[in-house]
């Protein structure tokens, strides 16, 4: 196994930390289609199944992220999610890489980018994995 160093050590928990602030936020925002579809928004009732499976995964995976645990595997699922993001961005809400006035899929492709990185270079040594003699 390889090891890193200090600074690289620190990369990673920083990536880790940033990433999982990510996906708390984005589930934070999906509990409210617990109690249905906001007024003046239109969703099918398969996208409000998929919104709600999101706001449970997605803060799992950050917390298995954050600590380090099974980083690779909560990463990868995270990945899954950001590809969906993109997908649901530019096909379904006809939404380009940037728009004037928000962020468009160019968000979800940086995490998606932190995401790969996490699952080639696993958690660091500050980690759970670390622990478990995993990266």
């Amino acid at each position: 196994m390889q090891s890193y160093n200090t600074f690289q050590n620190a990369a990673l928990l920083i990536l880790r930390i940033i990433t999982a602030a990510i996906f708390y936020v984005a589930a934070w925002y999906k509990f409210p289609f617990w109690k249905g579809v906001p007024e003046g928004m239109s969703m099918s009732a398969s996208l409000l199944l998929i919104t709600k499976i999101l706001s449970i995964a997605e803060p799992l995976g950050a917390t298995a992220i954050l600590f380090g645990f099974l980083t690779r595997l909560a990463a990868g699922g995270l990945t899954i999610i950001m590809v969906g993001a993109i997908f649901i961005s530019q096909f379904v809400y006809h939404i380009g890489f940037v728009t004037p006035t928000s962020a468009g899929w160019n968000m979800p492709l940086a995490v998606l980018g932190g995401c790969l990185i996490l699952i080639a270079f696993g958690a660091g040594r500050w980690s759970i994995d670390k622990g478990r003699g995993r990266r």
